[in-house]
């Protein structure tokens, strides 16, 4: 018998289930102490245009003051992290990004924007034509309502992603200047048009009922589609970079099948040109996400010092 919740990561019992007695066969991450780790609560969040919003709010472990009484929750640098996808979602449970985001003095804030899977028809199709839209302006409303609640404070909210999370991130940095004092891209998409049409053949089958009804079908580049082509950039990050203020740090592998380094190197490219303060850290023998462990250590390492220099959190010696 399995178990685990939001602080332990998995155990393994034998059950007998003529007596009821379980013994303790195996625990995972045994350096893992669920009394250090954060709990994770389910919220729920209502959008601007009336729609419920699932997520999930962990807030750091709380200080204690010189009488060991616990310093009130509130007004913390928040990260919200935002789940790849677009089709899939957040879930309860243990999940070491935002437990290692937790540690470091972070309230962590993670929604399932619409068109995450899990919710229902209606739920998804209301993403249909919203990237940078109303997917956006979700993540914004719950935003919002940290900030409302007395959770987050305005001033050192940051925004964190992979694929189309790291997508979302440059979307926050360029669409929602005031919005986020920092914003990580992991493997994020810049440009739609460039995105889709590098999807490789053997996609074909999948694109018709997420990408293109969703999304768009630009055409090719002999063949165009005009009016989507320019409804695509203009939900594109790349079309918008003078927007942006707050500083950046984009994670990228090199032989990413997905979202191609061009893409990231155009990016940065066009960021320094702008002035804008950007961080760039890509690994060479990696693809769409890290999977090396080094390298791995080398990405949380980046964007512990990049929310430590510009949200407040802890930085450990």
């Amino acid at each position: 018998m399995g178990f685990e919740h939001d602080r332990d990561p998995g155990a393994s019992y034998l059950l007998d289930t003529a007596s009821g007695d379980s013994q303790l066969v195996f625990r995972s991450r045994t350096w893992l102490d669920p009394d250090a780790l954060a709990p994770m609560e389910a919220v729920t969040i209502t959008a601007r245009d009336g729609l419920a919003l699932h997520g999930y709010l962990t807030l750091p472990l709380a200080d204690h003051d010189d009488d060991h009484h616990a310093r009130p929750q509130e007004n913390l640098p928040l990260v919200l992290v935002v789940h790849g996808g677009p089709w899939g979602r957040d879930v309860w449970g243990f999940d070491p990004e935002v437990q290692f985001l937790a540690n470091r003095g972070y309230a962590v804030l993670q929604v399932n924007y619409r068109g995450s899977t899990g919710f229902g028809k209606a739920f998804m199709r209301a993403a249909i034509g919203e990237f940078a839209g109303a997917m956006h302006d979700d993540l914004l409303d719950a935003v919002a309502w940290a900030v409302a609640e007395g959770i987050a404070d305005p001033a050192r909210v940051g925004i964190y992603g992979s694929s189309y999370g790291g997508y979302a991130a440059l979307v926050g940095a360029t669409f929602s200047p005031g919005v986020f004092a920092a914003a990580v891209s992991y493997s994020g998409a810049t440009d739609l048009v460039s995105l889709i049409r590098s999807f490789p053949p053997y996609w074909g089958p999948l694109l018709g009922p997420t990408w293109f009804a969703y999304v768009g079908d630009p055409g090719t580049a002999e063949d165009p589609h005009p009016e989507v082509v320019a409804d695509l950039a203009a939900r594109s990050p790349v079309s918008r970079l003078g927007e942006v203020r707050a500083p950046l740090l984009v994670i990228h592998g090199a032989n990413d099948p997905r979202v191609r380094q061009a893409e990231a190197d155009r990016l940065v490219a066009a960021l320094r040109e702008w002035g804008a303060e950007v961080e760039y850290l890509v690994k060479h023998d990696e693809g769409h996400g890290f999977r090396d462990p080094e390298n791995r250590l080398d990405a949380y390492a980046a964007v512990e010092a990049f929310f430590a220099t510009h949200l407040g959190g802890r930085r450990p010696s």
